[in-house]
């Protein structure tokens, strides 16, 4: 089942992107030191109040997947969003979990008042990620190179985009 995050998963919401942040140290900029996600009350306060910024989970039936989902906080970029904290555990994956995440952020973007498009940004550590990002019709606009270092390594970010359908046409 999937479904956008409310209050009371605050404490779940916080322990799976613990552990996304410990299994995918590449796939994030954050890490568990420094991320604001780590914050119980901070994320149970974020999700109360929540009207431009989301987060949807996966349920089996604990909490095994996650994407965040923000609308830009400027006026002039305010038709843009942003997919953010995309994982699925380990254990689920492979079963389309990650689409039903995303396409259901995609409907939300939808939803919200002159959102034209959804943009995110992938690690090169992360090439099944990329290409489920591709499949739904996200298209790479740029690349930064050396954008992640972690414990000698470094990694590549894709800055995707998707512009969303004008009303009538298609839908995912």
């Amino acid at each position: 089942m999937i479904r956008a995050l409310r209050a009371h998963d605050a404490e779940a919401c916080v322990a799976l992107r613990r552990q996304a942040l410990l299994d995918s140290p590449l796939a994030f900029a954050a890490s568990p030191a420094d991320d604001v996600g780590s914050s119980l009350e901070g994320v149970r306060e974020q999700l109360r109040r929540a009207t431009d910024w989301f987060i949807f989970g996966a349920f089996d039936p604990e909490l095994i997947g996650s994407v965040g989902l923000s609308r830009d906080r400027h006026r002039k970029a305010s038709h843009k969003v942003h997919l953010w904290g995309m994982y699925v555990a380990p254990s689920h994956r492979r079963r389309g979990i990650g689409a039903e995440l995303v396409r259901a952020a995609i409907r939300q973007a939808r939803a919200l008042p002159g959102v034209e498009w959804v943009h995110l940004a992938v690690s090169s550590a992360a090439p099944e990620a990329q290409r489920l990002y591709e499949r739904l019709g996200f298209e790479v606009w740029g690349t930064e190179p050396d954008a992640l270092r972690h414990d000698g390594r470094v990694v590549s970010e894709h800055h995707m985009s998707l512009r969303l359908e004008l009303e009538g046409a298609a839908r995912i």
